[in-house]
């Protein structure tokens, strides 16, 4: 293992005995939510993962180590958000160096995760390629990531304050797999409706896990993006969201935000406009994702068990 790799006891024994294991980001904690739904939300999450028969592994950035399976003291350190940056995968090894706190970001988690040997791993909603990109430049290495990393990721699709569109083309470019749960249609994060076909449509967790082990064992490195639609009772109508964005976007623009601050900024703005609503889905489409990578990972396990 590497030397600057913490694995929770209960993490390393599930590993070693070939039981499933859901990694879980720790970026959403820090700076997607406000304290304290923050805390409730990513203990709910785990129990969910456990209650789905896997055992959960939130990971982050704990004093310079590599953490896989947090504490109770370190998820509250996280909600709280005081002296934690936002670690994407160039970040680590700063924040190792200066042994300093960092949230990991769907690019860092699949990277530590793969590190400790998981192949599942939970979140929110990936990272794209951003509303503008063709002037600024701004591309998230999740994207990256999801080439190199051979981590299934489960979401609720594309944060919709970015490029739908161009983030999928961005995708096909990289040769990723992207494929939606039981719907022809790929999701929108706080809709099920994105006006994008899904690329690919797969409708049980053994299927795929199944494909998860064809393309591995084909030599075929990277990940799988797997867009699982917020549940029907939570999402927020299209139209809504997308006014909602607009004028996000706007004040975003007019303050000169932009880099690492542009996702935070949109998603506290975006819940400010819409009353709440945005964080009562984020926290419904995060326990969705739970459910769904918890039954990935037991059937991946099974699946390889029998290999």
């Amino acid at each position: 293992m590497n030397e600057f790799l913490d694995i929770a006891p209960q993490v390393c024994d599930a590993s070693s005995a070939g039981r499933p294991v859901v990694a879980l980001e720790s970026t959403i904690i820090a700076h997607g939510m406000p304290y304290p739904q923050n805390l409730a939300m990513a203990r709910n999450v785990e129990g969910i993962v456990r209650a789905g028969g896997a055992v959960p592994a939130t990971i982050a950035i704990i004093g310079g180590r590599l953490k896989v399976g947090l504490g109770a003291a370190e998820l509250e350190l996280l909600a709280r958000g005081e002296r934690v940056a936002k670690a994407g995968t160039r970040d680590i090894p700063y924040l190792v160096a200066t042994r300093a706190h960092g949230a990991t970001t769907v690019a860092a988690t699949m990277r530590i995760a793969a590190l400790a040997g998981i192949r599942v791993f939970a979140t929110g909603g990936i990272g794209g390629v951003h509303r503008g990109a063709g002037e600024n430049f701004d591309i998230s290495a999740d994207l990256t990531e999801l080439a190199t990393t051979s981590v299934a990721v489960v979401s609720a699709g594309v944060k919709s304050i970015l490029d739908i569109g161009a983030t999928l083309e961005q995708l096909e470019t990289l040769s990723v797999p992207v494929l939606v749960y039981r719907a022809d249609e790929f999701p929108a994060f706080y809709s099920r409706s994105s006006g994008h076909r899904a690329p690919l449509r797969l409708d049980s967790a053994a299927a795929i896990a199944t494909m998860m082990q064809a393309k591995w064992s084909l030599g075929i490195a990277g990940g799988l993006s797997i867009a699982n639609p917020i549940p029907p009772a939570d999402e927020i109508p299209a139209a809504t969201i997308d006014r909602a964005i607009a004028a996000a976007l706007q004040e975003m623009k007019a303050r000169g935000i932009g880099g690492k601050e542009a996702t935070p900024f949109m998603l506290a703005k975006v819940n400010e406009i819409t009353g709440g609503a945005s964080l009562t889905a984020n926290i419904a489409l995060v326990e969705n994702n739970a459910r769904l990578a918890a039954e990935i990972a037991v059937a991946y396990a099974r699946l390889t068990s029998t290999a």
